[in-house]
């Protein structure tokens, strides 16, 4: 039996993993176009966006998301069949070359997952199963997975089940292999997205008029009279319609916010040397 999955390969060179993402490096489009393409130079490459691999979406059939840092290169990609992490698909695998490797594994519709570390050619630690079934259990379990085993990370719903979710103790193999946050909440881990089935590069329309903003507009007409004279009567020319037409909101919002202001300091004041005034009254009594 075997699953439809997203894989996540880390190829680590580096003595701290953490240390580099943390300092939330961005993703070379680049180096993804030259790794996919000594992985098949025949696939249509084709960059389809650029964004935290830690909040976004998986990525689909023949979509791969790439970075490379200094030391450490990371692709995650969908696969259509997997049962156990330790036999990733070789031209994967062996696609950087790298000390160490950590694969983890989620699948898409179902409740399996999975991870390995690979040192060299030997793998050190591997598990894969769903909720109900054990597909491999290579090496001996790490101190992460205790409380997992002991039934203290997941509801209990009994018979042959496990006492854990998988996909949560891939999370936890993967943050304690890389000593890194590797949710949401995590530091940016920024990647660049392609897709090889031959679909065209997405379109930003760089052409859509709008409006000037308050703040565009109030700036511009700041700008423009930095060097005027608080109290010069200012000839205004207007530069269009639109830049008017905000150019007066402003003025008129910023007038009524000031006049509010003062109203509420003369009261402020007036408060004040009410109190001031019957002090020695209050006093005395």
């Amino acid at each position: 039996m075997s699953f439809p999955a997203v894989i996540t390969l880390w190829f680590v060179n580096a003595a701290d993993v953490a240390a580099v993402v943390s300092r939330e490096p961005k993703a070379d489009r680049g180096f993804g176009r030259k790794y996919l393409a000594q992985l098949n130079p025949t696939w249509p490459i084709t960059p389809i966006g650029q964004f935290p691999l830690n909040r976004s979406t998986q990525p689909s059939r023949d979509e791969f998301y790439i970075a490379g840092y200094p030391g450490i290169t990371i692709v995650q990609t969908f696969v259509d069949s997997i049962s156990k992490l330790s036999e990733v698909p070789p031209r994967l695998l062996r696609s950087v070359a790298a000390a160490d490797v950590y694969a983890f594994g989620v699948g898409t519709d179902s409740t399996f997952a999975g991870f390995a570390h690979f040192h060299g050619d030997s793998v050190r630690r591997a598990f894969s199963a769903t909720r109900t079934t054990i597909f491999e259990d290579v090496g001996l379990p790490q101190p992460f997975e205790a409380p997992y085993w002991a039934g203290e990370m997941a509801q209990q719903i009994g018979g042959i089940s496990l006492p854990f979710e998988p996909c949560d103790l891939a999370t936890a193999a993967q943050e304690s292999w890389l000593g890194l946050d590797v949710s949401p909440t995590g530091p940016d881990i920024n990647v660049v997205a392609y897709a090889v089935d031959g679909r065209p590069e997405p379109k930003v329309n760089t052409t859509v008029k709008r409006s000037p903003s308050t703040n565009e507009a109030a700036a511009k007409f700041a700008a423009s009279r930095s060097d005027y004279d608080d109290y010069q009567a200012i000839d205004t020319e207007p530069e269009g319609d639109g830049f008017a037409t905000v150019v007066d909101q402003s003025l008129t919002a910023a007038q009524r916010l000031g006049q509010r202001l003062m109203r509420g300091a003369r009261g402020v004041k007036n408060n004040v040397i009410e109190r001031i005034r019957h002090s020695d009254r209050r006093s005395s009594d």
